[in-house]
């Protein structure tokens, strides 16, 4: 799922930056993920001290990036340049030129359309709500899993595993898990009456109230929302009370769905989704239904750099295949995810995003055939580790670098990414998820501005879906001026360049002081500067992997 808006995650996050400021003194830069840690005195990669120090009056070569994702705006000024266009393909004129059984595919292709590029899907359900109805006739009334027949045993853990996640869907529990959280933070503010000079106040004192700065803007607005939550007649002192009172209602009511939702896909895809050959499917329309999503990552990555408009993306020499494959709303589908690879891979993608993901992938195989077959073509693939606040050991955010039994392999072609904030004092977002074996590296992913759909509109969004694009930014980059590396080669000068952080930082589970290493792989924040140093230097030496010549 993409999570354009990651709600009350992005939310707490910034409120708690804002809780924890200590000066108000420095504005965060708007592109500050393209500034440097030592430079700017904020937790960028790098990127214009790269151009301005070590690049300078150098050319790379071009590098074809697919994005994997909900579209892009084919129009949005700083985007249009970048954009790839099928050498073999005339727009428009409904032949398919190149041959490859896709028709007018001349930016990419829609893996959510029907035969007519105005039929698109625009929303989907989750992947659990899926495989919860798929399977509920057979398993509902099984109280043992010794009451399943052997071969049936991978689909009922599965089928269990898609319950629970319904469970903690459903509107009440996220109400209740958003409360729980909002609240959480109010021993962090227990001084707000001193601010309001009223040892007792309610909603209307509160809304009347001019914030200073940002620490009592943020402190506002939670009490803003908690006392508006619960009901008229609530003041400070009987807000928790409250507040466990409709907690426990709303769990009285959390209840899974009764009724399967639309196929969505299904009504207006009309392939034979169980068969994988079955894959010349959907339309040549990338700017179907909300391309905001897309459209931002695109930016990111490749928006034109040095024209005067409004942002740089990372890297400056690339073309943007935009592979249209995940809804506005809801989960994206195995069979699209593992097609929109392949079409990367076969139009000459050296890496592809992938700023999406879901915890059950009950075509995994079909995903990791894809994955495969990007790694026997040389291309690198990021992706975001997902917008849970979430330890994801054990717990994948599908498509995901391991397979195999057990999970005891590894691809050597994906990089996983976290997402990272601008100061010492918020570094980690406490929305990513993270893992000291499954995350690889973390880069910025709060607020990062950058396009938006329309002629000449920009703006800031939070998520690890921001941070892989910057991540797949800078392995353009390394690969459009040493294009000699391989994809594991990149990955692993990627991971060999971060810049270390050697501070505690915030465990977005846990509220716990750790270090950086404990989170994630590297224990360090992406930097497009060290990569190039160390080629530069001559400092970075592949390691061998097993199999690897």
């Amino acid at each position: 799922m993409i999570k354009k808006l990651i709600g009350f995650a992005a939310f707490l996050f910034i409120c708690n930056s804002a809780l924890r400021a200590q000066s108000e003194s420095f504005q965060v830069p708007l592109s500050w993920h393209m500034l440097d840690p030592i430079h700017d005195s904020v937790y960028g990669v790098s990127a214009n001290r790269t151009y301005s120090e070590l690049l300078k009056g150098k050319t790379g070569q071009k590098v074809i990036v697919g994005i994997v994702d909900s579209g892009a705006d084919t129009l949005q000024e700083d985007l249009k340049d970048v954009l790839w266009h099928n050498p073999k393909e005339i727009p428009n004129d409904h032949q398919d030129n190149d041959k490859d059984g896709y028709v007018d595919d001349y930016y990419g292709w829609n893996f959510l359309g029907g035969k007519s590029d105005t039929s698109n899907v625009t929303e989907d359900t989750r992947e659990s709500t899926r495989y919860y109805f798929q399977y509920k006739s057979q398993f509902e009334n099984i109280k043992d899993s010794n009451q399943v027949p052997q071969k049936e045993r991978v689909h009922y853990r599965t089928w269990i595993q898609a319950k629970n996640i319904e469970l903690t869907a459903t509107d009440a529990a996220k109400e209740a898990g958003a409360l729980e959280r909002i609240s959480s933070l109010l021993p962090q503010i227990s001084d707000f009456s001193k601010v309001l000079l009223k040892d007792t106040f309610n909603l209307e004192d509160v809304k009347a109230y001019e914030p200073i700065d940002r620490k009592t803007s943020a402190e506002k607005q939670i009490y803003t929302i908690l006392l508006d939550k619960v009901g008229p007649g609530t003041t400070n002192i009987t807000l928790p009370a409250k507040i466990n009172s409709l907690l426990d209602s709303l769990k009285e009511v959390n209840k899974l769905p009764d009724v399967a939702p639309p196929n969505y896909r299904q009504n207006i895809v009309k392939d034979n989704y169980d068969d994988f050959n079955d894959k010349y499917y959907g339309n040549d329309n990338i700017s179907a239904g909300d391309v905001m999503h897309g459209t931002h990552v695109s930016g990111i990555i490749g928006a034109s750099r040095n024209n005067n408009l409004g942002m740089d993306g990372i890297a400056d020499n690339v073309a943007l295949i935009e592979v249209r494959t995940v809804p506005g709303s809801g989960d994206e589908h195995d069979k699209d995810v593992a097609l929109a690879i392949r079409y990367a891979v076969d139009h000459g993608a050296k890496v592809i995003n992938m700023s999406f993901g879901k915890p059950i992938s009950p075509n995994r195989s079909w995903v990791e055939g894809a994955i495969r077959y990007a790694q026997q073509h040389d291309v690198l693939l990021v992706h975001a580790a997902g917008n849970d606040g979430e330890d994801i050991t054990g717990q994948p955010n599908y498509p995901t670098q391991y397979y195999g039994p057990d999970n005891s392999k590894e691809f050597d072609n994906v990089i996983t990414v976290g997402a990272s904030g601008a100061m010492e004092d918020d570094l980690v977002a406490d929305f990513s998820n993270f893992s000291k074996t499954a995350v690889d590296v973390f880069a910025p992913g709060v607020e990062i501005y950058s396009t938006l759909p329309g002629k000449d509109n920009y703006g800031s969004l939070s998520g690890t879906s921001m941070a892989s694009p910057v991540v797949a930014g800078v392995a353009a980059a390394i690969r459009s001026y040493y294009p000699e590396l391989s994809a594991p080669e990149v990955k692993q000068l990627i991971m060999a360049s971060v810049t270390k952080i050697n501070f505690p930082v915030i465990n977005p589970a846990t509220g716990e002081k750790v270090k950086l290493s404990d989170l994630c792989v590297t224990g360090g924040i992406v930097n497009l500067y060290n990569a190039i140093k160390m080629m530069q230097d001559h400092q970075f030496s592949l390691k061998k992997t097993p199999g690897q010549k």
